[in-house]
């Protein structure tokens, strides 16, 4: 990064997104473009599709439909864990290029109704990853059960017990605790081995448990927590932690869906994601730690390249400040029963922040 201790333009490598659901057909087609708008060349893209993306072909033809939507985009290919993902469908997938796998428990996300109920039933699968040096993915919550005392609140606290075990059975996989929302979740990830990555987004930096509850458009899985867990995200981000690094989590659904009755869980922020997370570190203090957590440490985890001398950069500026679209049209869906055009609100609709992309 360059500059002073007060920047007015900050020059970055590209960013990387370790965590983004660009999803399929309208909306697959309206967000994917977006990539680049939000200061990203670099995206590790979700399984989670309907069917999902259990086999190595899938994921491929999955992979060619949004690097014709951006040709620019490096597009890392994911498959998601279910009882198809035998150890023979892993070595075809490390085979294809494919780097990592999604796991879903059960029924807590979005489309997560095919997701994991016993993890040790894949120790085999686990093994052929560990040993094709592919990368495991976990949405670290445990299903809500009332008879187990396990709510939204505590989803991911109660989960971190499988992670050490994990871990344990199997210390050279690779393993990353996806967007992670609690103190709990630092600790336990500070506390192991070098194996063991998390991804923080930009949403959760600014939410706490206040914020979404009665706001859908705020509203994800797993739920921002309490003001003593937001602050142990933005400690642990200022302190340039090396196995700490951005994954969006940007998940858009139509505005119908957030506002329904049962509001679907996502935070859309693709399209402005690395000013909303230099405007965070700026309040922060920590404007200096922005370039290792938006390519840097993500990319030495994922055992990527870094950036070189000479490869493109983004600028950020301050004296242009973004505000916000209060909404984007999704490109090519069909108009509801009263003519209205389906849309999807972006994370800070509205607002202003004190960064935008300028040059690209």
């Amino acid at each position: 990064m360059s500059g002073s201790s007060a920047p007015d333009t900050i020059t970055l490598p590209w960013a990387s997104d370790f965590h983004c659901h660009l999803r399929q057909g309208a909306m697959m087609e309206t967000v994917t473009p977006m990539v680049e708008q939000g200061g990203v060349r670099t995206v590790l893209a979700m399984p989670n599709l309907t069917p999902p993306l259990t086999t190595a072909q899938m994921a491929v033809d999955y992979g060619k439909q949004l690097q014709a939507l951006a040709p620019g985009v490096h597009f890392i290919l994911t498959l998601y864990l279910s009882p198809e993902l035998a150890p023979d469908e892993i070595k075809r997938a490390a085979a294809a290029g494919i780097t990592a796998v999604k796991m879903y428990p059960s029924g807590v996300t979005t489309n997560s109704d095919w997701g994991v109920v016993d993890l040790k039933a894949y120790y085999s699968t686990f093994a052929a990853m560990q040993e094709a040096n592919m990368v495991l993915c976990l949405h670290g919550e445990c299903p809500s059960d009332a008879d187990k005392g396990i709510c939204i609140l505590n989803a991911e606290e109660r989960f971190l017990d499988t992670l050490r075990e994990l871990h344990a059975a199997f210390p050279r996989l690779r393993i990353v605790l996806e967007h992670a929302t609690t103190r709990a979740a630092v600790e336990c990830v500070k506390s192991l081995g070098d194996t063991v990555g998390c991804t923080i987004t930009a949403h959760h930096l600014f939410l706490t448990v206040d914020d979404w509850a009665g706001q859908p458009h705020h509203f994800c899985k797993p739920v921002a927590k309490f003001p003593s867990d937001r602050a142990a995200l933005r400690e642990i981000v200022a302190s340039g932690h090396p196995r700490f690094f951005l994954g969006s989590d940007s998940a858009p659904h139509p505005r119908r869906a957030k506002q329904g009755e049962k509001p679907a869980a996502g935070v859309f922020t693709t399209p402005v994601l690395i000013p909303l997370v230099a405007t965070l570190f700026e309040k922060l203090g920590c404007l200096a730690q922005l370039e290792g957590f938006v390519p840097t440490h993500g990319r030495n985890f994922y055992q990527l390249p870094l950036p070189a001398p000479g490869d493109a950069t983004i600028t950020l500026t301050r004296t242009a400040a973004l505000k916000v679209p209060e909404s984007y049209d999704v490109a090519g869906a069909p108009a509801d029963t009263s003519g209205q055009r389906e849309t999807v609100v972006p994370f800070m609709a509205g607002r202003e922040l004190a960064w935008s992309v300028t040059g690209l």
